[in-house]
Parts: structure tokens; C-alpha cells; sequence
């Protein structure tokens, strides 16, 4: 079994910084992908930004020049810095990873999401 657990959200005012981080646990053989993506109320979820196990980095053009995606192999752990937040951030924040298990399988694991709310 693989675990992906998020911490970092919270309140935070327009144009202020929050760093969020996820941490997957477990069964670990290989992390193929991990991104972040977050869904706003009425919303669907989309993709904000994602990294390959290769290090290359897809952001979404609106977040684009503010957020910053790192990952730190050793700990197994994915972090978003989000600079510059505005109103349009406020979501519910989910971390994705493709996963191959010790025991051979491979799937997507989803974390619970941390919320994020950018208000004044």
C-alpha cells in the first residue's frame, strides 16, 4: 500500500507565500510521477503542476513565473512553492503519484488534499 499525506495549506493573504509538501510512504519500489493539482468550489479538479522521474516540469499557464515544483528523491516527498497567491489560488490541493509497488504493481495514488484559501 502507498501513502501520500499533504501539510502545508492554510489561510494566507493576497500576495503571500505558502509551501506545500507530500510525503508518500509505504510499499515504494519506483515513483514514475508525481504533480499537484487542486479543485476550487464548482469546479473541476485540474492540473497545476507536475514532474516526471526524469525532472521535467509541466506548469499551468496560470500559475506559470509564481509557483515552483521540487521534489526530494531521498524522502519521497513533492513540495510546491506557491509565491504571489491571489484569490483565483483558493482550492483544495491534491498530490498525485504514479506509483510501482514492491510488489510489482503499478497505479496512481492520490493524497487527501490540503485546502488552501487566499483572502484578505
Amino acid at each position: 500500500q502507498v501513502q501520500l499525506v499533504e501539510s502545508g495549506g492554510g489561510l494566507v493573504q493576497p500576495g503571500g507565500s505558502l509551501r506545500l509538501s507530500c510525503a508518500a510512504s509505504g510499499s515504494i519500489s519506483r515513483i514514475y510521477y508525481m504533480g499537484w493539482y487542486r479543485q476550487a468550489p464548482g469546479k473541476q479538479r485540474e492540473l497545476v503542476v507536475d514532474m516526471t522521474s526524469s525532472g521535467n516540469t509541466n506548469y499551468a499557464d496560470s500559475v506559470k513565473g509564481r509557483f515552483t515544483i521540487s521534489r526530494d528523491n531521498a524522502k519521497n516527498t513533492l513540495y510546491l512553492q506557491m509565491n504571489s497567491l491571489n484569490p483565483e489560488d483558493t482550492a483544495i490541493y491534491y498530490c498525485k503519484a504514479v506509483v510501482t509497488t514492491m510488489l510489482g504493481a503499478t497505479g496512481d495514488y492520490w493524497g487527501q488534499g490540503t485546502q488552501v484559501t487566499v483572502s484578505s
